[in-house]
């Protein structure tokens, strides 16, 4: 033996070395994919408070604490009437109980009765 490496341990290395360099750009899109989420998050907040009153906004945090999904669908009805440009003043209290009775589902209510 003359100290050089054989043939599979040259392919292991290359393995090794391939897994290294798909994890390090697997990494790099994630980063890259979580900073434009940010940039998105970002930008969709000075929307809301652009386009929202403080108690509008007050109601909307509200809801979005005891219902995540229909805070989210009200967000994103703002966010496209403000895109759109169909939103030109700022969405007071009172409207934003009509968007939100609008977009949420009626609550389910149970009829219980006891014989």
């Amino acid at each position: 033996m003359s100290g050089e490496p054989d043939d599979d341990e040259l392919q292991r290395i290359r393995e090794q070395k391939k897994e290294q360099l798909k994890d390090q750009a697997g990494s790099q899109d994630g980063e890259a994919m979580e900073a434009q989420r940010q940039q998105a998050e970002a930008q969709k907040k000075a929307l809301l408070r652009q386009h929202l009153t403080d108690g509008a906004r007050k109601r909307l945090n509200t809801v979005k604490m005891s219902k995540p999904e229909a805070g989210e669908k009200v967000e994103q009805q703002v966010v496209a009437l403000a895109q759109s440009g169909r939103l030109q003043d700022k969405i007071d209290e009172d409207q934003m109980k009509e968007l939100l009775r609008e977009l949420t589902p009626d609550s389910k209510s149970y009829d219980i009765r006891r014989r």
